[in-house]
């Protein structure tokens, strides 16, 4: 039964997350939501798992939510879910592109949908920021500079530096990712 629900889940998730895998994130918060499957920082680690692994970034975390909840069955469940609506939309796409180009119609339902599915990405993007860079229980206790995960912050802007500017902004982010995890492991051992 709960491979069913999965997919099921999934199905809907894939069917109208219009705009990539970050647009599955707010359809996963909801679904941790009502189902209990994961929480908000098991989110954001499988957005962190799903970015620093091949493959499309939806998907991944569609197998890691669904291996999470029910072993590898689930996430065979969770995958096909998510990508079933997409290949049969694209199916019935490419049996009419001709008469779809031309259409006033869907020309205007793409000029819709574009900023609909920017709107959903920055309304992913939020929970994932709050939970990366603020630490809320110290909103009632501490004072403003412990409101924020200083390293978490630094990492961020030496990051968005690094990738905008100068000749490191040409580097493939595989390489950002695994100096990343070394930061990140080597701040760990340091105990900072």
């Amino acid at each position: 039964m709960i491979y069913l629900r999965l997919f099921l889940e999934f199905f809907h998730t894939g069917l109208f997350s219009v705009g990539g895998g970050y647009a599955t994130l707010p359809f996963l918060y909801n679904m941790a939501d009502r189902t209990g499957w994961f929480t908000a920082a098991q989110i954001a680690d499988m957005l962190a798992v799903s970015e620093s692994t091949p493959g499309p970034i939806g998907v991944n975390m569609a197998t890691y939510a669904g291996y999470s909840t029910a072993g590898i069955g689930g996430a065979l469940a969770a995958t096909l879910g998510l990508v079933l609506p997409s290949m049969i939309v694209i199916l019935i796409v490419a049996a009419f592109l001709q008469r779809f180009r031309q259409s006033r119609w869907v020309d205007a339902a793409f000029y819709g949908l574009r900023p609909a599915s920017s709107g959903l990405i920055c309304a992913a993007a939020l929970p994932v920021i709050g939970e990366c860079f603020l630490r809320p229980a110290a909103w009632r206790s501490g004072g403003p500079a412990e409101l924020f995960e200083w390293k978490a912050v630094a990492l961020a802007a030496v990051l968005a530096v690094l990738t905008n500017i100068g000749p490191t902004k040409r580097l493939h982010p595989v390489w950002f990712l695994l100096a990343s995890a070394a930061v990140g492991i080597g701040l760990s051992f340091a105990g900072v």
